[in-house]
């Protein structure tokens, strides 16, 4: 495991995961929302998106957080290991509220500076929808690459702690 993309809802511990695994591995971490997003929630272009995960992946070494459907296919064609947090909804939105709580009016260490948390109803509502509209095409998707990448699917808190833990 040396090129590690991991993708999941939001709440589902992407971040986290990605963060920790870099510290057991003593891999470089890139957060897709720090490089994708400029102060006050400025979006930068597709065409910049698929410059920087370009250069990212040009890499010998990286963990990428992030989903990012747009531009997906270049994360998951350089990777080797695909790590997919498939957490159930109620835990993601527990989890997004709980963070939109305690970074309020702050960046947290994980999206772009500048922008400050804030309670986000549509971003609440995709977690909730996100087993109906995007879970199957990444379960598809993840088939496909099923026979030529690491692909691990964890599916609880439990779960993640116990492949962290075989990690050390």
């Amino acid at each position: 495991m040396k090129k590690i993309i991991l993708i999941g809802s939001g709440g589902a511990g992407k971040s986290t995961l990605a963060r920790k695994l870099g510290e057991s591995l003593k891999i470089d971490v890139y957060h897709l929302d720090s490089l994708f997003w400029k102060p006050n929630w400025v979006d930068v272009t597709k065409d910049d998106q698929r410059k920087i995960q370009q250069d990212i992946v040009k890499k010998e070494e990286w963990i990428i957080d992030g989903n990012y459907g747009g531009t997906m296919d270049i994360r998951i064609n350089a990777a080797d290991t695909i790590i997919f947090l498939d957490i159930h909804r109620t835990i993601c939105v527990y989890r997004a509220f709980k963070r939109m709580l305690q970074y309020r009016n702050k960046t947290r260490p994980d999206m772009g500076e500048g922008c400050e948390e804030r309670i986000d109803l549509n971003f609440l509502k995709w977690i909730w929808d996100y087993p109906k509209t995007k879970r199957p095409e990444i379960l598809n998707k993840l088939r496909q690459f099923s026979n030529s990448k690491n692909v691990i699917l964890l599916k609880s808190p439990k779960e993640i702690q116990r492949f962290l833990d075989n990690m050390q």
